[in-house]
């Protein structure tokens, strides 16, 4: 599974807008890894950011 993927997996399982800190700690992914992961998701809009720093999937 891509790190995108997990990403997007564990934001909806958590269910709440989330930092990039929280996804690390709930996948095991480096923070690194989860960085280049947002920044990804971000070009593709596939996550929004509802609250400063945190962020959520979208739709």
């Amino acid at each position: 599974m891509e790190a995108k993927d997990q990403v997007l997996q564990a934001m909806r399982e958590i269910g709440a807008p989330v930092n990039a800190g929280k996804i690390a700690e709930v996948t095991g992914l480096d923070r690194k890894v989860v960085d280049k992961a947002f920044d990804a998701l971000k070009k593709e809009g596939a996550i929004v950011s509802p609250v400063r720093c945190k962020w959520k999937p979208a739709k």
